[in-house]
């Protein structure tokens, strides 16, 4: 019934079942206890109607038409069943899928979720898989019952009349042909929708969080327009896959109505001529529509999955991303994958390393040697775009060198787990990312057990204190999505204490001053100097307060490393062959 492209996906979607099977078991059982009760149903209707016909009593119909009573109603509780169970199995499947996306997402990082649109991701895991439900509840458990109960409705058939069952078998496969032709124009506009589906959820958030400037700037009138062109867009493609859908319907139900009425024309003759029974050829009549029957609902609910089909395959392709960072399997990675690193203890060497952003014309970072000793402190400077930041995301391993490499102690860093890695660094971004929950869950977003007095020492000494305690609920107070009801700067003052709550071996800083006067500027430049006197810091800075303290200045410029004097670094063979 799948058209080709799709039984990959189908494949992936049956592997991360694992969870579900019992539920899927239970399906296909119920959907073999409701085959037999089409049998039985149409067996005693085809003898309750042969009695009538011959004149018996009502007396003598009566235990016919309750056990028919009683049949009719165990198909409706299985039928019932099989998609409550159904519906549980498409619920743990969606689950297992979510939390896959959301792991792999945070694994590839910001840099790759930079390349996305939010709104899409969002659209995929929430949207976009719910439309499993009808994978899981119609079209799986309908392609099942698609191959039982024809053949159990021709097994029955041909004890009772042989010729009929013969009809029934040369006629049967035209409704998966034609199915299958249909399916491979809605294959393609099933997939358009999606990808219409998704730009414009993710256009809508892109609109909603960027409100303030489109109305200071005038543009919200036109991004108005974007949005209902796009929204026609997918009503016009709706409309369309629909079309198709129906039109599919119209197909099967033809051929179906076509090849049951052939076999209504030769038994009404071969009874009108005496040589069929008259129960017999109500049997095989009743039968007959239920053998084309899955056929047909087959063909319906895999219009419905396709939806959610292509959602799932979206999401297989986010999952089989690379993760940048992580290093190729080898034998040499799986003896060091799970090896540890004490950067209390030990350096960070760069070789040669160069970073290369996808799309971009030149290197981010450009053959960069360097040794970080354990406890230093070193000021990166250097033009925007010098390969500041690039830096900081090489060492978070957000991205891997395109050239070089970079040890720890005697050890690639690559090699390293990657989890154990970045337990031991603490982070403040430019723009820090501040969460709906109360102020005292943002400071302890990477200590989630840490207790309420070291939450406010860790307050405290990064500034935050005094305007945490003037909120209406102190460090309860929630503090919206992204924290916007605070200033640039508390963010950014709830974000150091992130870090001294964290109390890191390596802290990387990207300007975390940026937003902040002199004097909290400097009073932050002390507790890291303090709090933090034994501790590896990397701080970016545009301005001149942070050269005491010994701290060792590094000059960047347009990915290269300078001499103070100005000059480059020579570049190493290695970034020299990658930049040819």
């Amino acid at each position: 019934m799948s058209p080709p492209g799709r039984g990959a996906a189908d494949r992936r979607l049956l592997s991360y079942t694992s969870g579900a099977r019992g539920y899927l078991v239970v399906t296909v059982a119920f959907g073999l206890a409701g085959t037999g009760l089409i049998l039985a149903q149409a067996g005693l209707l085809a003898r309750a109607l042969a009695a009538a016909a011959r004149g018996d009593v009502a007396a003598a119909l009566a235990g016919t038409l309750v056990a028919l009573l009683v049949v009719v109603a165990a198909r409706a509780a299985v039928s019932y069943a099989g998609e409550v169970t159904a519906l549980r199995a498409a619920a743990t499947v969606k689950s297992t899928l979510r939390r896959a996306l959301t792991a792999r997402s945070l694994q590839l990082g910001p840099v790759w979720l930079g390349g996305q649109r939010a709104g899409e991701i969002t659209t995929l895991s929430t949207r976009g898989l719910d439309g499993l439900d009808s994978y899981f509840a119609r079209y799986l458990p309908q392609l099942v019952l698609a191959v039982l109960v024809p053949i159990a409705v021709l097994a029955r058939v041909a004890v009772a009349d042989w010729i009929s069952a013969v009809v029934i078998a040369v006629t049967l496969p035209l409704i998966p042909v034609f199915a299958v032709l249909v399916g491979w124009h809605t294959k393609a506009q099933t997939r358009r929708q999606w990808r219409l589906l998704a730009t414009l959820g993710g256009h809508f958030l892109d609109v909603v969080e960027g409100l303030p400037t489109l109305k200071v700037f005038g543009r919200a009138k036109a991004q108005e327009e974007v949005i209902a062109r796009v929204t026609n867009d997918y009503r016009a493609t709706t409309m369309s896959t629909l079309r198709v859908a129906f039109l599919s319907g119209l197909v099967l139900e033809l051929a179906a109505a076509l090849a049951t009425a052939l076999v209504a024309v030769e038994v009404g003759l071969r009874l009108l001529y005496g040589h069929l029974g008259y129960e017999t050829a109500m049997l095989v009549l009743l039968l007959t529509p239920e053998a084309y029957l899955p056929l047909r609902a087959v063909g319906a609910q895999f219009h419905a999955s396709m939806e959610g089909a292509a959602a799932a395959a979206r999401v297989f392709e986010i999952l089989d991303t690379p993760t940048p960072g992580l290093p190729q399997p080898g034998p040499r990675v799986s003896a060091l994958g799970h090896a540890g690193a004490d950067l209390r203890c030990e350096d960070i060497r760069l070789n040669g390393v160069t970073a290369v952003y996808p799309g971009r014309p030149r290197p981010a970072l450009e053959g960069v040697s360097l040794t970080i000793a354990p406890g230093e402190r070193i000021v990166l400077r250097g033009p925007s775009g010098a390969g500041k930041s690039t830096l900081l995301a090489l060492l978070l391993r957000f991205i891997a060198p395109a050239a070089g490499s970079i040890a720890v102690g005697d050890r690639d860093l690559a090699a390293l787990d990657l989890a154990s890695w970045r337990r031991q660094i603490g982070w403040v971004p430019q723009q820090p990312y501040l969460f709906s929950g109360t102020a005292a869950d943002n400071i302890a977003l990477g200590e989630a057990g840490a207790s309420r007095d070291a939450i406010c020492r860790a307050a405290r000494l990064a500034g935050a204190a005094d305007f945490i305690e003037a909120l209406p609920a102190g460090y309860d107070t929630p503090l919206g999505e992204r924290g916007l009801r605070l200033s640039a700067g508390q963010r950014q003052r709830i974000a150091l204490a992130r870090v001294f709550l964290r109390d890191p071996a390596l802290l990387l800083l990207d300007e975390p001053t940026a937003h902040l006067d002199p004097a909290s500027a400097r009073q932050i430049g002390t507790a890291i100097d303090t709090v933090l006197a034994d501790r590896t810091v990397i701080l970016i800075s545009h301005g001149q307060g942070w050269d005491g303290g010994g701290c060792r200045g590094i000059w960047l410029d347009h990915g290269k490393l300078m001499t103070p004097d100005g000059a480059a670094w020579p570049v190493s063979p290695i970034a020299a062959a990658v930049r040819r």
